[in-house]
């Protein structure tokens, strides 16, 4: 292969796009008292990282979190240690070489483009240019008004951040100072040296309703979606294909080429009897107080991901769930792919042992399925 290729693209000439969603927060994606190991500290998920690195995933991603004293509550204070995805993923570039790292930024939490600009750029620099925005636009009230702010208006979110994301982009790719008094920000004179690689950092965005889309597949180079119909994964392959194809039919009416992620929970073991018994664990685990109060959170907002999952889907964790073998799990992939998914970001409970696993048991049988290619493509230098 080429040793031109950018990082980005490098991953994206893989068959499927395989990621590692970070657990950053306190408790991962799971409000279970099930045991496991998984933490949140910078040095585990720089063990997680480098183990994903050397396995050939092709990113990492962490999601921000803003979360009151106690965090979403119970006997394990669910997510109320949670690190910056932007300080972590500065620190990942200097322990890795080839994956993309990927975190995320609420842009109207009082952040200006000039800012977000030049740490991005940073960043890039720092990493060779393996660094992803993924561009949030917050949608809970208690961390609006954690940043002294009103909540504002669904669809007037995504006003606000295409000119603050259009603002980003013109700092990252213009050579001239740069002035701009726009509706929501003004800046005169701005400039930011050096530019990051390839003329802006690779950007991302999650979203599923009319407004969030029209956003994504204007700005995005990936865009992460959730399953329609909940975790179950035969619901979810029979919601999946109309929604991914009106977003690639969208992007394609911009001139524009996306690929689309999901992350499901994986629940990986030799057999299929002790994969449901991990599941079941999880959930006969489950922290009743945070697990609800987690639940409640993410379908009581005006977002429209999530509405289909229900509060044993938010326990385990995750958006489609995967259980069983390795060849179970690979099929799982299969069929994903054929529902126009074209990555995974997945996620664990017990996230290095698993992870472990993963690269022994799953990681051949999806180069044998020709989901994986025998080897990470290079980038350039």
């Amino acid at each position: 292969m080429t040793d031109t290729l950018s990082p980005l693209d490098a991953a994206l000439r893989q068959p499927m796009m395989l990621g590692l969603f970070l657990p950053i927060q306190q408790g991962a994606w799971s409000p279970s008292l099930a045991p496991r190991e998984t933490s949140w500290t910078f040095d585990y998920n720089a063990r997680c990282t480098v183990m994903a690195e050397n396995l050939g995933f092709d990113l990492v991603f962490g999601l921000a979190q803003w979360m009151g004293k106690g965090g979403y509550g119970g006997e394990m204070k669910f997510r109320e240690n949670a690190t910056d995805p932007l300080l972590v993923t500065a620190g990942l570039a200097a322990i890795t070489k080839r994956i993309l790292l990927v975190s995320t930024v609420h842009i109207l939490y009082g952040w200006h483009p000039l800012h977000l600009a030049k740490f991005g750029a940073t960043i890039s620099e720092m990493s060779g240019g393996r660094w992803g925005l993924n561009m949030v636009t917050g949608y809970k009230k208690s961390e609006f008004e954690m940043f002294g702010l009103d909540q504002i208006e669904h669809d007037h979110r995504y006003v606000m951040a295409d000119e603050f994301v259009t603002m980003m982009k013109r700092l990252w790719a213009e050579d001239e100072n740069l002035t701009h008094h726009g509706q929501f920000y003004k800046m005169n004179d701005a400039f930011i040296a050096p530019k990051p690689a390839g003329a802006k950092c690779i950007l991302v965005n999650a979203s599923s309703s009319g407004a969030g889309l029209a956003y994504a597949v204007k700005h995005s180079d990936l865009i992460f979606v959730t399953s329609p119909a909940g975790a179950n994964l035969d619901r979810a392959c029979e919601a999946l294909p109309a929604h991914t194809a009106k977003i690639k039919a969208a992007a394609k009416d911009m001139g524009r080429d996306v690929k689309i992620l999901l992350n499901p929970h994986v629940i990986c073991q030799e057999t299929e009897e002790e994969a449901w018994a991990q599941y079941h664990s999880i959930l006969n685990n489950a922290d009743p107080v945070a697990a609800q109060n987690f639940y409640q959170t993410f379908t009581g907002g005006d977002q429209a991901s999530w509405r289909g999952a229900t509060k044993d889907d938010w326990t385990v964790g995750g958006n489609v769930h995967i259980v069983g073998t390795p060849a179970q799990v690979v099929d799982g992939f299969k069929r994903l792919q054929a529902a126009g998914i074209d990555g995974v970001q997945v996620n664990f409970y017990d996230f290095i042992p698993d992870l472990t696993f993963f690269g022994e048991r799953v990681l051949p049988l999806m180069r044998q399925a020709g989901l994986r290619l025998d080897t990470p493509l290079a980038a350039a230098a």
